[in-house]
């Protein structure tokens, strides 16, 4: 159900605030990748989905923060789309939850499906890339998968802070090329390694949306 709400029912009403998608032709249809995007709106948790869910018959699973399992409604269409949950620090046994969390992300990677990950973990209000956190490359190098960059574009002009309703403004969309970590495959993963790799992943968005990533 939750694949047939994001393949035919969303997309038409998303494209209202949608001027355009490049880079359709980088998303490959053969392999398991992560979607890594920059993360300024809600508006963002639907649309990357939207875009590539009419083209991939594959799974998307989101990688959120676990606070938004606690309302009843986003834990139904969470579970619902089988997204996995992130838990903070100060959350009871965090540490063992977020590692059966991303023993889970590495299993639907395995099983040919998709993991979307915001590297910043949180929403930056006011478009500009915030510091990230080394996850997405952990996942990268654990799973042996490529990396897909997405930039969005003006997200937070569409859906801002504190407001239900979206306003009539047009975001964008930018699809870059897969980035490969072959490289690291075989070497023991380290600080450095994961703030490099990240870093590469961070900056690679920040062109896409022609920004700069000094963090």
């Amino acid at each position: 159900m939750v694949y047939f709400i994001a393949k035919i029912v969303i997309p038409p009403i998303y494209k209202l605030w949608l001027r355009k998608v490049d880079g359709l032709d980088n998303i490959p249809k053969d392999k398991p990748f992560i979607i890594a995007a920059n993360h300024s709106s809600y508006y963002d948790a639907l649309l990357i989905p939207c875009i590539i869910l009419p083209r991939l018959n594959k799974k998307i699973h989101a990688m959120a923060n676990s606070y938004y399992w606690k309302p009843f409604l986003t834990r139904f269409f969470l579970n619902l789309w089988e997204a996995v949950p992130v838990y903070v620090e100060k959350e009871k046994n965090s540490k063992e939850k977020n590692k059966a969390a991303f023993e889970k992300a590495i299993n639907y990677l395995k099983n040919n499906e998709l993991i979307m990950i915001f590297p910043e973990g949180a929403r930056s209000h006011e478009g500009k890339l915030k510091k990230a956190y080394t996850g997405v490359a952990r996942l990268a190098l654990a799973a042996k998968v490529p990396v897909l960059p997405f930039g969005i574009i003006d997200a937070y002009k569409v859906l801002q802070k504190g407001k239900m309703l979206p306003r009539f403004i047009r975001c964008e969309v930018r699809v870059g090329k897969l980035i490969y970590f072959d490289k690291f495959y075989n070497k023991k993963i380290n600080k450095r390694m994961l703030e490099g790799v990240t870093k590469k992943i961070m900056k690679e968005i920040a062109k896409l949306i022609g920004q700069d990533y000094n963090y």
